[in-house]
């Protein structure tokens, strides 16, 4: 279940010393009003971020949402990296868009003609502007991904082929890209004209994530951005590259020469049983700049897990990617690794860190590494040189992501985010400390204690997309609480108050239970499940990091391996002890536990092991631990989590099974699942629904046909938030 935007890592919201203000719109405290569901949907939401090679712009993606049209739109945008006034570039869809080497060009992806494509357009680095923009590609399949290649002469990108359209002939040469295009237009064009819909399967994964899947399989492309004319890097190759992925920063790499591509792949026999990804090169020109056709990949990983995001050094001599060491295992260590091109040696550059490196980018004097990684619900940004393992923190609070350092290494422009603001482009003058204490105060495992090797720098935040509405709107800030747990294990909590907070009242609890396992609640904005929006309308939120939860160390992490209704539940319920016994303003009478995926299956637990509280919210939850099995897309996931198969390890599946409980079913539940979700079945949410009908438990359900794990389209969202809040309010408040 668990699905991680490597930088949208939460956190714990805190104030840090000396912090540079942020400008925008400023209102007073008493006219602030609660956040609405209507006031989330007018955000803008950044997206993806590249800075210019002159280090003097920022080109961004931001996407504005339409609740009539029932549409999420992304457009390209500008800023200077001074900060200054966004300035839109285009009137029309388009994301992704990049700089080329030499700044006067960009990038970028749109589907205005139809099927996604690569455009470009002249880039005005004094006005920062546009000119007219052009189609460089007119794929059948479409494009995506695209980077530009260090010189300028070609870009990168992806697309989903038939493999047998790419397969090198009889003389042992592939077709040229047209002429593969051409027969993938033509399989195509078959199966949509066919009136037979009908899917024949020889093996597992036939279905993944939110889609059936078929035989198109994601191959890189290099065109010439001279003539468009374009190559399959990947010729006959039946495994997706790169392999599927949620969010996570580009799995593939230009060397600095632009003579050799790194790239992740999943060249495993079933993919449904494994987690392993490798990193290849492939050569692409030779020392005079032709072509190399033919090429072979080579494999330069050494780990039996899972391999991501290569990232060549600036002066060509090193690789550094994130490794994890265990097979099977999906939420092992992210480990920082650097690799020597010269000697093939792999060395891990911080094996004391027991934290997820969740990004890294290398400064341009290859001296230095600069990487994000959560720890107790943050995701701060610290800097490690390769030869030494004396780590630095640079910035703490919030939870930072999609790292660029600007050339001269002065500047690391990053997006920024916390519980209360969504994302922002921040800028970290890396030359710039702050003034006042260099050792920072935090609060580790319940003490305070103080973080050596910090170095708080000045930051500035270059954009203000949602300034003027944020000034609007009261968003009480998230408080942190730890508490010991089985074994003396520490745990943390936090809280958030409904806004015009009044301490001599007693207030509903929304107690909310992450997904995952291996997932966490902290500083981070979501759309999704919006803790500032749940309190909103006279709530105090609660949420607790049980064992299984990122950013404590990777024992605290596998604590939740083959124990899913056992030490986290405890977690879990201490927690909403602590914070009752030492928040006089809870009403510990009028409470409702809401959970997703791991935390849906928590709420079955619950549903089945206390009525401690007055509701109940369930989505997309696993209920009968061994019909998930025999439904799910990844079994590697089941597998490791129950330490085998129903049939080989039955009684784990059956004592961790929230099916086996109903006869205990008596709290007011409501059920939410989607007819694509293919990680949980619905399937999970139909069997639930059904016990407690026939239970004469009170019981709803939300069914989506057009959603798969997340709620993603703006109307499906609405009517999902006021569903949620409509059911806890009726057993919460209206039945005081």
């Amino acid at each position: 279940m668990r699905k991680r935007q490597a930088w949208l890592a939460a956190g714990l919201l805190l104030a840090m010393p000396g912090c540079a203000q942020r400008s925008g719109a400023q209102t007073n405290d008493a006219a602030r009003r609660p956040m609405t569901f209507a006031d989330m949907m007018q955000m803008r939401r950044l997206g993806d971020i590249d800075v210019s090679p002159d280090g003097k712009w920022v080109l961004f993606s931001a996407s504005d949402v339409s609740l009539e049209k029932n549409t999420v739109t992304s457009r390209l945008w500008v800023v200077p990296v001074s900060g200054g006034q966004e300035k839109q570039l285009l009137d029309w869809a388009a994301s992704r868009g990049r700089f080329s080497p030499d700044g006067r060009q960009i990038l970028f992806e749109s589907a205005r003609d139809g099927g996604e494509q690569i455009w470009l357009a002249e880039f005005d680095g004094v006005t920062g502007t546009l000119g007219e923009p052009h189609e460089l590609t007119h794929l059948s399949t479409g494009t995506d991904n695209a980077t530009w290649s260090p010189d300028g002469k070609h870009i990168l990108f992806t697309s989903e082929v038939y493999p047998e359209c790419s397969a090198a002939s009889g003389t042992g040469v592939a077709p040229s890209g047209s002429d593969e295009d051409a027969c993938d237009k033509k399989k195509d064009d078959a199966v949509a004209q066919s009136k037979v819909k009908a899917k024949i399967f020889t093996h597992l994964l036939y279905r993944h994530w939110n889609a059936f899947t078929d035989d198109h399989r994601s191959h890189l492309f290099l065109v010439s951005v001279e003539d468009g004319s374009f190559r399959d890097l990947n010729p006959g190759d039946t495994h997706d590259i790169p392999p599927f992925s949620l969010g996570e920063p580009d799995g593939w790499a230009f060397s600095p020469d632009g003579r050799e591509v790194a790239y992740e792949e999943k060249k495993v026999e079933e993919p449904a049983l494994s987690t392993s990804v490798a990193i290849y090169t492939l050569a692409l020109f030779d020392a005079a700049g032709k072509p190399v056709i033919g090429a072979q990949p080579v494999k330069i990983s050494t780990s039996a897990g899972g391999n991501f995001t290569p990232r060549y050094s600036p002066d060509g001599k090193w690789m550094a990617w994130r490794m994890q060491e265990r097979a099977g295992y999906e939420s092992d260590r992210f480990r920082l690794v650097v690799y020597s091109r010269a000697t093939h040696a792999i060395k891990e550059v911080l094996p004391n860190f027991d934290r997820w490196v969740d990004e890294e980018a290398w400064g341009p004097d290859s001296k230095v590494i600069y990487f994000s990684a959560g720890d107790r619900g943050e995701e701060p940004i610290y800097r490690v040189a390769p030869d030494n393992t004396q780590i630095t923190t640079l910035e703490w609070n919030g939870a930072f992501g999609d790292l660029h350092l600007t050339p001269d290494g002065k500047l690391l422009v990053a997006n920024r985010m916390t519980v209360a603001q969504p994302g922002e482009v921040a800028v970290l003058h890396l030359d710039e400390q702050q003034p006042g204490e260099i050792l920072e105060t935090k609060v580790v495992n319940g003490r305070k204690k103080v973080w050596p090797g910090n170095m708080p720098v000045v930051e500035t935040q270059a954009t203000h997309l949602n300034d003027a509405l944020l000034a609007q709107l009261d968003m009480p800030k998230m408080e942190s609480f730890w508490f010991p747990s089985v074994g003396g294990v520490q745990v943390q909590g936090f809280l958030i108050k409904p806004p015009g907070f009044d301490p001599q009242k007693k207030y509903p609890v929304k107690f909310l239970i992450h997904g995952g396992p291996q997932g966490e609640w902290g500083d981070s904005w979501s759309y999704r499940w919006n803790p500032e929006l749940f309190a909103a309308n006279g709530y105090v939120v609660v949420m607790i990091n049980p064992g299984g939860s990122v950013g404590y160390g990777q024992a605290f992490i596998d604590r939740v391996n083959g124990d899913w209704g056992g030490k986290p539940y405890i977690d879990l319920m201490r927690g909403l002890d602590y914070a009752e016994q030492h928040y006089p303003f809870i009403d510990k009478n009028r409470e409702c536990a809401l959970g997703a995926s791991y935390g849906g299956y928590m709420a079955d637990w619950i549903l089945g092991h206390t009525d401690r509280f007055k509701c109940i919210v369930t989505h997309d939850g696993m209920f009968n631990t061994e019909s998930a099995y025999g439904t799910t897309d990844e079994l590697w996931f089941n597998e490791w989590e129950f330490k085998g198969t129903p049939w080989t390890n039955r009684a784990l599946y059956r004592a961790w099974s929230p099916m086996l409980s109903e006869t205990n079913f008596k709290t007011p539940t409501l059920v939410v699942h989607s007819q694509l979700d293919y990680r949980l079945d619905v399937s999970e949410g139909f069997q639930l629904f059904d016990t407690l009908q026939r239970m004469k438990v009170p019981s709803k359900m939300l069914y989506f046909p057009d959603e798969g794990h997340f709620v993603l389209k703006p109307q499906n969202a609405r009517l999902w938030y006021k569903t949620v809040n409509d059911w806890v309010d009726e057993w919460t408040k209206t039945r005081e």
